[in-house]
Order: C-alpha cells, then structure tokens, then sequence
C-alpha cells in the first residue's frame, strides 16, 4: 500500500473505525472496527452498526505504507458471541499478546471478550467464555509504568451502561428512547469502570469499579453538561507521572479528556482533545512513538457521510509540559477541508449537512 499523511485515510478497501493504536516489537500497530453496515435506522440502540470481525493493520513508522495482515478473529469463532463485535483494543505482557472486544452475548447482553496470540498481528484465539464481570462497550487496557494492567470501559445508549445502575442488567426505557432511563439534569453522569487485570490477562483482580468524574470545578460532573461529561471510547495515557482519560462525549460529539494523579482517579475534567467530525460518532486513541504523540480517529467522509461506516486516520498531537493537550480540529486547514469535502460529494454525500463539522465558509463550498 501506499505511503499516507496526516488526516488522510489508512484504509481505503473497507469500512475501518475506533482505532487502536499501539506500538509493538518497534511497529504501529492498530487495532480497528471493521463497518459492514446495515439500513437499520438510527434509533438509539446502535443496531446500525454491524461488525462481525477484525483486521489488524501496521506501519513500520509513521507515515510508512500501511501493511493489512487480514481477518484476525471473526465471531463465528467466538462461541459465546451473538453479534456486533465492537470496538477493540489490543495489549501484550510476557510475551503474548491479547486482543479484547465487546460484542452481545446470547443473551443480548454486552461483554467483553478476549483472545490469545503470539504475535501482535494474530491470527487470535478466543478464550471459550466472555471475562466474568465484564459488561457495557469499548474495552481500553492501559499498561502502567509498574508494570501492572488495567482494562477500562463502559458506553451509553447502545453500550448499555445504564442498563447496570442497579448492579444488574435491567431492562430500561425502549431502545428509541436513548438515555431516558439513565440520570437527567443536574444529576450526577455516568461513569466508565476500571478493573485491574490478573498477570494471566484475560481475567480480572477485581469486580469493575465506576471511577469518579469531575468537573473543572471539582464537583461531580452532572448529567446535563453532555459537551463534556462521559458517553463512551474511554482510552488512558499517561503522561509526567499523571494518567488522562480521553473519551467521547457522543451527542455532542467531542473528544474530551480529564487528569487524575491516580489511576483509579478521581479524574477531573480538563478540556477537548478533538472537535466533532464528519458523522455521528467520534472515537479514538492516543499513542506515543519515537518520543511524538499523535491521535488516530476516524470520520464518515469515505463513506458520503454514512454514521455507520468509517475510515480511521491520524494526526501529530501536541501536548504541553503541564500535560494540557491542544484541542484538535480534524479538518484544520483549507485543502484538508475541500479534500474531505470533495470525497463526501463524490460519494453522494450532502456537503452542505457536515459544513459545520468541516468549517466550510460560503467561499470554500463553491470550490467543492
């Protein structure tokens, strides 16, 4: 494949999302969604989302070709799965490397599986059953400079945290209703979990624990300030001896990122990571290589704008001395901004539906 640039999409020969970024044995290593799609409607419950499988891709440095090592794990191969395999994420220790996924059980429910290889572009092995304890979406596990593991995770809406506020899975409001049985207004938001991991990975030292969210003022984060409270896509890096938690806000589309001197927090808000993006969902990673950060996300562009299907990139991210991250705008530039643009029209996308998110003024839109 081709060499690629900054906000230019790695794949182009199918629908990738949520990337995982990692470096491994000296490579960038990424660990993706793979969008089939499907015409269900938008109603809340994500059901427009369809994954089956993963596809694990490298670069042998940034801006390298893009090596795809194919399907990875499908979930014909994973017996306790039912469907929508989600985003994932990837991490190694002694030697093995492990691949971690949410996907509905039997039952409907979300877990979150995990599967074996020994190398850290599978093929994978899944273990026979999800990890015990594990529910809701988007799996992140961090690797602390201690050497100790640590999985994050949990999603609103169709990621079904709310369905949990009892200890148990309940059954909630219909799933066209999203959020309505999750806290409202100037009650405190939900949170991701954080469980510690067993040296054998795909077990957990503990039951999943909701980790604190603050506000910059250093009050609980309420329900009601949804530009910056927690939706989904947890992802930890850490940085001067302090960890940040990045996530999405989902419907109001940001990245946002929160500080904790801690790793099981409290974390406190801190401000945006990247700005909303072509589509509905905006989720991603942070990763270090050669001493440089860069964000790996994804937008609909590739697709004409179609929420449910994406294509995953990646840009320099800077961050300052005090761990302040300078806020994203994924389409930052003039030419960026007509490149994308210009796909979306090419792929009979309505241009003038995403001119916000894009930052098209009345002279850039005549030039698409």
């Amino acid at each position: 494949m081709k060499k690629n640039n900054f906000d230019t999409y790695l794949v182009e020969n199918m629908y990738t999302a949520d990337p995982s970024a990692h470096v491994f044995e000296g490579k960038v290593y990424i660990y993706p969604s793979h969008d089939l799609g499907n015409d269900n409607p938008d109603d809340g419950s994500g059901d427009h989302f369809w994954m089956e499988d993963y596809h694990v891709y490298s670069m042998d440095e940034i801006g390298a070709p893009v090596v795809d090592h194919g399907q990875v794990l499908h979930m014909k191969d994973v017996p306790w799965v039912s469907e929508q395999m989600w985003a994932p994420d990837a991490a190694t220790r002694n030697g093995k490397y492990y691949l971690y996924f949410p996907a509905k059980d039997k039952d409907g429910i979300f877990r979150v599986g995990a599967a074996v290889s020994d190398r850290p572009y599978g093929p994978f092995v899944p273990e026979p059953n999800y990890i015990e304890g594990s529910f809701s979406i988007d799996p992140a596990v961090f690797a602390d400079t201690d050497g100790e593991y640590y999985m994050f995770n949990g999603g609103l809406w169709g990621g079904q945290l709310e369905k949990w506020q009892t200890g148990e899975f309940v059954t909630g409001a219909p799933a066209n209703q999203p959020g309505t049985d999750g806290p409202q207004g100037d009650e405190p938001a939900l949170r991701p979990w954080i469980a510690k991991m067993n040296e054998d990975m795909v077990s957990f030292a503990h039951a999943p624990k909701y980790i604190d969210m603050l506000d910059a003022d250093g009050t609980p984060m309420k329900s009601k300030f949804n530009d910056r409270r927690f939706f989904e896509a947890a992802w930890v890096h850490k940085f001067n001896n302090k960890y940040y938690l990045s996530y999405s806000t989902g419907d109001t589309h940001n990245i946002a990122y929160a500080e904790a001197e801690n790793v099981y927090g409290p974390y406190t808000y801190k401000g945006i990571v990247l700005e909303p993006v072509v589509g509905w969902t905006n989720h991603h990673s942070i990763c270090e290589v050669n001493g440089e950060w860069y964000l790996f996300y994804h937008d609909s562009g590739i697709s004409g704008g179609h929420t449910q299907l994406r294509g995953i990139k990646y840009t320099k991210l800077n961050i300052a001395e005090d761990g302040t991250i300078e806020t994203v705008q994924a389409y930052r530039d003039d030419e960026t901004k007509l490149n994308v643009a210009r796909m979306l029209k090419s792929k009979g996308g309505d241009v003038h539906a995403f001119s916000k998110e894009l930052g098209l003024n009345d002279e850039l839109l005549q030039k698409v």
